[in-house]
C-alpha cells in the first residue's frame, strides 16, 4: 500500500468515526431543542462557519467564481446531505443510534456499489465481484440480524 492509499484511508476511516458522533449529537441538540430541523440549522450553520475558514485558510476563494457555471444537478449534493442530518436526527432517538448507523452504513455500500459498477457521475468503474457481492450480502444479513436481536 502507498502513502497516499493509507492517508486517504486513516481521514476516511476519521470520517467514518465522526458519522455516528455529529447523529448522536445533533439527535441530542434536536430533542433538547424539541425540534430537529433546528438542530440541522445549527449544525448547517457551524459547518458552513468552518468549511468557509477552512477556504480562506487554504486559498480557495477563487473557486467560488466558477460554482454558477457548474450543471445545476451538482447542487443536489446539498440537498442530500441535509436529508442526511435531518432524517438521522429525527429517526436516531426513536429508532437507535446503532441501528439508524448501520441501515445508513448498508445505503451507502449499496448506492456506492452501483455507482463504482456503472462509474456514474464520473466514478471509476469497480464492478460489483462475487466476493464484493457477499460482502454487501452480508453486510444486508448483518442488518436483519441486528433488527431482530
Amino acid at each position: 500500500m502507498t502513502a497516499d492509499t493509507m492517508r486517504y484511508a486513516a481521514i476516511m476511516l476519521m470520517a467514518g468515526i465522526g458519522i455516528p458522533i455529529l447523529a448522536a449529537l445533533n439527535a441530542k441538540l434536536g430533542g433538547r431543542i424539541e425540534s430537529p430541523a433546528a438542530a440541522g440549522t445549527i449544525l448547517f450553520a457551524v459547518a458552513f462557519l468552518g468549511t468557509v475558514a477552512t477556504m480562506i485558510a487554504t486559498g480557495g476563494t477563487s473557486a467560488l467564481a466558477a460554482a454558477p457555471g457548474q450543471p445545476k444537478h451538482l447542487f443536489l449534493a446539498g440537498l442530500l446531505v441535509a436529508f442526511y442530518v435531518l432524517s438521522i436526527t429525527w429517526v436516531a432517538p426513536r429508532f437507535g443510534l446503532g441501528n439508524a448507523i448501520t441501515c445508513v452504513l448498508l445505503g451507502q455500500l449499496l448506492s456506492a456499489a452501483v455507482i463504482d459498477q456503472f462509474g456514474l457521475m464520473g466514478a471509476i468503474v469497480r464492478q460489483v465481484t462475487p466476493m464484493r457481492a457477499a460482502g454487501l450480502a452480508l453486510m444486508a444479513a448483518g442488518v436483519f440480524l441486528t433488527q431482530r436481536g
